[in-house]
């Protein structure tokens, strides 16, 4: 048995313990030998009328209203009938009949336990919903993030028809068949990568048998001409400008198109892109006491692509965040030609000049990036997404001052 039906079962006992125990109150209070109302409300009527000294016809003309089980008092007579319940009591010498109606107060434990029953069963119906719709489909499914942090890609997801889960599990299957998908692509690129270092490798083998020649004849005196050395050390520094192509070329093929980028180019508003930069870091640095400011913007439509877009800005934010003192970040916005420029400054840059021309390399880390967490691709990537968008981004200094420039294309 699980918790939640655990937890079930112990409202249940609970309620049914309450029911018990109104019940018991409620009878203890009332049926026992000094506790029946109308038993305490006749000793009343009887106190009332001795204190007032009250004549038999004074007594029959009482009206009850301040009562709620006595109804009438008469002179008892034997044999005489009479709807009501009554009890027979002595007043001054003379034998009355109090008539009460018991049923009036009777009917309380009826809407008591109505009441708690009808409580249990809504309670009972929440519980049972919850755990049908809610935690029955959702345990179902808890399996799913753990075998895909696996690797475990062919998973299948199951359908379910509830609305509270539908959109969720559709979001899960799409990261599923993406990350599946992105997993393909990546052993089908290595696969082509390992293929060109293999027929690279192989190739640089023939110009380095001729360098080891070359280098062996030179060494054993083999060329009795001066001419003839001349042309082994051409040889040898022709090879050597080979094998430096074919390093170059897997260098290349090491460093470029890691990473699958793709944008799908488009056209849209500038401003709905800085705005929601705005709105999702004004909270995130209000936190940790930094000064946040963008400038205002004008409408502008630009091309490219509007979620790569806010990645390239989610990156800069990140690494001005990172790398700067926590003082200052500020947005500004500035025309040139048919371009809109992005400026994100941040205070703190101890970053030193020569390093700039090599920050949007891949897997580069500047000196100031000691004791700090990362890879090496934000800029990267940055740089990778804005020339892929026609645009471009650069970095400069001022002083304890560190800009990013995006370049962004015009529509």
């Amino acid at each position: 048995m699980n918790k939640f039906k655990l937890f079930m079962l112990w409202i249940v006992l609970a309620e049914i313990l309450l029911l018990l125990s109104a019940n018991r109150l409620y009878f203890y209070q009332n049926h026992d030998s000094g506790g029946k109302l109308y038993l305490v409300e006749a000793k009343r009527v009887i106190k009332e009328i001795e204190e007032q000294k009250l004549e038999a016809s004074e007594i029959e003309a009482m009206r009850f209203d301040q009562y709620e089980t006595i109804m009438e008092i008469r002179e008892f007579a034997a044999g005489e009938a009479c709807d009501h319940e009554y009890l027979v009591e002595e007043i001054d010498g003379k034998l009355y009949r109090i008539e009460y109606a018991e049923e009036r107060s009777t009917r309380l434990p009826w809407y008591i336990n109505l009441s708690l029953l009808g409580m249990m069963l809504v309670t009972n119906i929440v519980l049972l919903y919850v755990d049908t719709k809610v935690l029955k489909p959702f345990q179902d499914m808890s399996d799913l993030p753990y075998e895909l942090a696996k690797g475990n890609l062919s998973m299948p997801v199951k359908e379910e028809k509830s609305k509270l889960f539908g959109r969720f599990l559709w979001g899960m299957d799409m990261l599923r068949e993406m990350l599946e998908e992105t997993k393909e692509k990546e052993l089908a690129f290595q696969k082509e990568r390992k293929a060109l270092i293999l027929s690279l490798s192989h190739d640089i083998k023939t110009p380095l048998s001729s360098i080891e020649l070359y280098s062996k004849a030179l060494s054993e005196d083999l060329y009795d001409t001066q001419e003839r050395k001349d042309a082994a050390f051409r040889g040898i520094a022709r090879n050597v400008k080979e094998i430096k192509g074919y390093v170059n070329e897997i260098v290349t093929a090491s460093r470029e198109d890691f990473l699958n980028l793709e944008v799908h180019m488009g056209e849209y508003y500038l401003s709905e892109v800085i705005k929601a930069t705005e709105s999702y870091y004004k909270e995130k640095l209000s936190v940790i006491h930094t000064e946040f400011q963008v400038d205002e913007i004008t409408e502008c439509l630009v091309k490219g692509d509007q979620d790569r877009m806010a990645e390239v800005l989610q990156n800069v934010m990140e690494n001005a965040i990172k790398y700067g003192d926590g003082k200052r970040i500020r947005i500004s916005f500035g025309e040139e030609e048919d371009c809109k420029l992005i400026q994100i400054v941040n205070s703190g840059c101890s970053l030193k000049k020569e390093e700039l021309p090599n920050l949007f390399d891949s897997f580069y880390r500047g000196s100031n990036s000691t004791g700090r967490k990362g890879s090496g691709l934000g800029l990267y990537i940055c740089k990778t997404l804005m020339r892929k968008m026609d645009g471009e981004i650069f970095a400069g200094m001022k002083e304890d001052l560190f800009c990013a420039t995006i370049v962004v294309r015009k529509a």
